[in-house]
């Protein structure tokens, strides 16, 4: 190979790939957190330094050229081979020191994650923590999360997963919404709250016998938190893994007498950020605490 032919500016390619698939200057700048004006010299001076037009300008966005579609996905390439260097570099360390980040659904973030990751920074206090709590599954790959748990197994090869406790979700309302129902209560007639506008919910409630349709969930919410309020004050009835449910106060469970529904719980890790000392601790310490007891 002749090194002295490649005379190529990374960071250049790096704002060409991020405003191919932000679609306009402006969102790669807030992607990248820098400024428009930066980025758009960026790219100015790639097209100049290659000879070619990448982007066809139209309005406020911007589309490939067909060069540019070429060019976008060896970039891509690059991207993944430097990503795979800061994962493999990470995986070096031996120090039980530094940043992790975990990312875990709104619930276990907000009731099971506390007290345990107190725990840990009793333990390591130069272990640094960053929680991402959310229902969307993080990209371990492109480093949205060191640690995820999950509640499903993930199937890419190139990350490593335990199964850890299963997980019983139950139904929950206040005593007083349940008063103003028809006695004997008619679940069929009740208003459940729900996370999207899917029949997932509903099919799994049919298939344990109980009629309901889209009618009985009037009020959506992604976010499970927001939600879970929405049913300590009385909407209607909610999700809640029992292990917070039934310490709640406030509401009671209902519908015992339908097949319960259980969740599965997975950790997750990337198989690289796995031989990191800081990393395999904090996985390890997680896994040991959301073990279900003997």
């Amino acid at each position: 190979m002749d090194w002295r032919a490649i005379n190529f500016d990374w960071n250049r390619a790096r704002a060409f790939l991020v405003t191919a698939e932000e679609g306009s200057l402006s969102a790669a700048a807030r992607a990248l957190n820098t400024t428009q004006p930066t980025l758009g010299r960026q790219v100015a001076a790639l097209e100049a330094e290659l000879g070619v037009v990448l982007f066809e300008r139209h309005g406020r966005g911007l589309s490939l050229t067909p060069t540019g579609l070429k060019l976008v996905e060896y970039v891509k390439a690059m991207s993944e081979a430097a990503n795979q260097l800061s994962l493999a570099a990470s995986g070096q360390s031996e120090s039980i020191e530094g940043n992790v980040v975990i990312s875990a659904a709104e619930s276990m973030a907000a009731f099971g994650l506390p007290a345990i990751l107190k725990s840990l920074r009793t333990t390591h206090p130069g272990i640094t923590l960053e929680v991402i709590a959310t229902n969307q599954t993080s990209d371990l790959k492109r480093r949205e999360a060191d640690i995820a748990i999950r509640g499903f197994r993930p199937l890419q090869p190139d990350l490593i997963s335990k199964r850890i406790s299963d997980v019983e979700v139950g139904f929950y309302a206040t005593p007083d919404y349940l008063q103003s129902l028809t006695h004997p209560i008619h679940f069929g007639t009740a208003t459940f709250l729900g996370f999207d506008q899917s029949d997932e919910m509903i099919n799994m409630l049919n298939a344990r016998g109980l009629a309901v349709t889209r009618a009985n969930f009037p009020v959506v919410c992604e976010h499970h938190l927001v939600q879970w309020e929405m049913v300590k004050n009385g909407f209607g009835i909610g999700v809640m893994p029992i292990e917070v449910g039934d310490n709640e106060p406030n509401v009671v469970k209902v519908l015992q007498e339908i097949e319960p529904f259980i969740a599965e719980r997975w950790l997750v890790a990337h198989r690289e950020l796995r031989s990191s000392r800081r990393i395999r601790v904090v996985f390890d310490h997680l896994a040991d605490a959301l073990r279900a007891p003997d």
